[in-house]
């Protein structure tokens, strides 16, 4: 089964409770919540473990916490603890020693760790953390901002690792974040992602609750179709 993944990011900053109640209201499990220094990426987000906190506190979501910070070895206990449920992390924000120290802290304090690519960096990049993840992130828009173009130049990488981790950790799960909506999920799921995020086109539409049965009757029509083409070809 697919997860459709709302981006808080896109959600409105002056009535973020009502939004997450709208989120719950269209059938949703998920949330995703972008953090931004300034530094990693050209650009801040209001999100910091005090508001991850903050919304614990207000749903039962799965919040799905991506990190777009330089050195996340640093804060990763503060939004363990804040109420995370799934922390991501750049391989690209530091040593590849420190971000194996970071995903081995995430996953001492009970929180589900993940690991992200921007469009420039090779799925085989992240091979050797694999077995440490419950979530590999393909970004399929530069990280940084909301509202742009979904590169479908993306979607073999997010095919490769999803390779890779049939391998050695097929129940991880493969996200990919960025210019998803009711025409570019189908390619995601087709190359196999199973969380797509989705900014915009959850929260500025006006029926949300499509979006989600899109991309769930779009998944279950997938697997209908993978089965029958195993059973014909055996």
């Amino acid at each position: 089964m697919a997860i459709l993944c709302p981006s808080l990011l896109a959600a409105d900053p002056l009535n973020l409770g009502k939004e997450i109640k709208r989120a719950e209201a269209a059938g949703v499990t998920w949330l995703h919540v972008d953090v931004m220094d300034g530094c990693f990426v050209p650009n801040l987000s209001s999100f910091t473990y005090s508001t991850v906190a903050a919304m614990r506190k207000a749903t039962d979501l799965t919040l799905d916490v991506h990190l777009m910070i330089d050195r996340p070895i640093r804060y990763v206990e503060d939004f363990c603890r804040a109420g995370a449920d799934y922390l991501t992390l750049h391989v690209e924000a530091d040593s590849r020693e420190h971000i194996r120290a970071a995903l081995e802290k995430i996953r001492s304090l009970g929180v589900k760790p993940g690991i992200v690519l921007k469009p420039g960096t090779p799925a085989e990049a992240v091979e050797e953390f694999l077995p440490l993840v419950d979530m590999a992130l393909v970004m399929t828009v530069e990280p940084g901002f909301g509202g742009q173009k979904f590169m479908s130049r993306m979607m073999p990488k997010v095919t490769r690792l999803r390779q890779l981790l049939d391998r050695v950790n097929p129940a991880c799960h493969v996200e990919v974040d960025g210019g998803v909506d009711g025409q570019t999920f189908r390619a995601c799921l087709q190359s196999g992602a199973d969380v797509l995020v989705a900014g915009s086109a959850f929260f500025r539409s006006e029926d949300p609750q499509a979006l989600r049965r899109l991309i769930e009757k779009g998944a279950m029509s997938i697997v209908e179709v993978e089965t029958k083409n195993k059973g014909t070809s055996e």
